[in-house]
């Protein structure tokens, strides 16, 4: 499927505790329903790179959608600067558990109630912050599937989340990642374990933090393709 075959919209989803918050959206032309995807972003926003993962996902057949769940403290349609952390960090940890949940519910209800999606197959995928979110929503949501690019904070703030998880969860790190450590890998492992939860973890050992991103210098194209079959591979079935 090419780009011509896309539909590509910006919308306003109302959020429970009363703010509005922006989203991308992005499905393929045609009358029939596609699974929904739900795509949480990187700490730098709902940027070109999070709407082109969210395209290429939609090229695949799904309706996906990316919130910016920034937008308590940044203004619509935000876009951080790779180069310069400090000025997404006031965003970043404003980010509350609580608030998520809102965020999570909001946009997952947006989706389930389009004509374009089938309800009963909504998945979500995160990155980096967003793979914390991913974590976070499978607690949340009764989705189908739910991935996590090398979600950062899992260990320790949602271990606790681990009992909760309604669907099978697919845990994508890298080996030489300085960000996330063995031991917290380990930590999230373990606490699947004890709850018997059904998962999938996959470490790839020469990639870093952030290696699926092609605009940050930590990509790894080979990780990144790999990880991308394993992804789709994963949410089809």
């Amino acid at each position: 499927m090419n780009e011509n075959e896309i539909l590509r919209e910006k919308v306003e989803i109302e959020v429970a505790d009363g703010t509005r918050m922006g989203a991308y959206t992005t499905r393929p032309k045609g009358p029939s329903a596609q699974p929904g995807l739900m795509v949480f972003q990187e700490a730098f926003g709902v940027n070109s790179h999070i709407r082109d993962v969210a395209d290429r996902f939609a090229a695949q057949g799904y309706c996906a959608i990316a919130p910016e769940l920034f937008h308590r403290t940044a203004p619509q349609g935000f876009e951080g600067d790779y180069k310069d952390f400090d000025s997404v960090k006031p965003h970043y940890q404003a980010v509350t558990n609580e608030g998520a949940e809102l965020d999570i519910r909001a946009t997952y209800d947006w989706l389930s109630s389009q004509p374009s999606v089938r309800a009963d197959r909504i998945s979500c995928v995160g990155f980096c912050m967003g793979g914390r979110i991913s974590f976070l929503a499978n607690s949340v949501i009764p989705m189908r599937a739910a991935v996590s690019y090398y979600g950062g904070g899992i260990a320790p703030g949602l271990l606790d989340r681990a009992s909760r998880l309604h669907s099978p969860a697919l845990l994508i790190w890298g080996g030489r990642d300085k960000h996330i450590t063995r031991e917290h890998r380990n930590a999230v492992i373990d606490a699947l374990e004890t709850e018997r939860k059904t998962y999938v973890n996959a470490v790839f050992s020469t990639a870093e933090h952030a290696f699926f991103c092609n605009e940050r210098s930590a990509y790894n194209p080979d990780a990144a393709s790999q990880s991308w079959a394993l992804t789709l591979e994963f949410l089809r079935t």
